[in-house]
């Protein structure tokens, strides 16, 4: 048995003209016609299409009901959702979205606190520099700033504090108000208080002379 297999290695070793006259042995032959294809490994990290770029904003849900709305035909039902989105770098902002599913009335949301974003005067600590309360419908709010004692804020306070970047703050929601979005739109009342700071100007005569220099051209 053993002479046997020797002299079958021995066969399949031994080198072989091809078309071409270059030497190719039996293994090497075997192979080629053999396989049809490489099997290469899967690699889940790469994705198909392009990569959508990464939001510098980050967001959190403070409400999500569902709400109902009586017809003729009967009841028809959607979802309201409260999001607060932030850069922990000095401006957040608060938005409503509402939709018969959850994922649009989200964007929905996103969109809306977009639009609504503000930049409070903070110090260098990220802290408010005085006192502040404020009153929307029936919730109240107030913030103190309490140096080197950390962020202290519950609820949607805490929400908006913690995505805007603030710092040593204690914040508390005095009424007894239990709906998160009008304690958040009080807390963004309170920091409009403190000082927003101006948004960015754009020099539109330049942009007119510029139009005015090519027309000339």
């Amino acid at each position: 048995m053993v002479v046997e297999k020797k002299e079958k290695i021995k066969k399949l070793n031994e080198p072989e003209t091809s078309q071409g006259g270059f030497e190719i042995s039996k293994k090497t032959a075997l192979k080629k016609t053999t396989r049809k294809f490489v099997n290469k490994k899967f690699n889940k990290k790469k994705r198909r299409g392009p990569v959508r770029p990464r939001s510098e904003y980050e967001q959190k849900i403070i409400s999500m009901r569902r709400v109902t709305r009586v017809v003729a035909g009967g009841r028809r039902f959607s979802f309201s959702v409260g999001v607060v989105i932030g850069n922990r770098n000095g401006s957040v902002g608060v938005g409503l979205g509402k939709s018969s599913d959850t994922s649009l009335a989200i964007e929905k949301a996103v969109r809306d606190a977009k639009k609504n974003m503000i930049t409070p005067m903070l110090t260098k600590t990220n802290s408010i520099p005085f006192d502040v309360d404020a009153k929307y419908c029936a919730s109240r709010v107030m913030m103190l700033p309490t140096p080197r004692k950390g962020l202290k804020a519950g609820g949607a306070m805490r929400a908006i504090l913690d995505l805007l970047g603030a710092k040593d703050i204690t914040g508390k929601i005095i009424s007894r108000s239990k709906n998160h979005v009008n304690n958040a739109k009080a807390t963004i009342k309170a920091l409009k208080k403190v000082g927003i700071k101006s948004p960015v100007k754009i020099d539109v005569s330049k942009k007119e002379d510029k139009k005015e220099k090519a027309e000339v051209k």
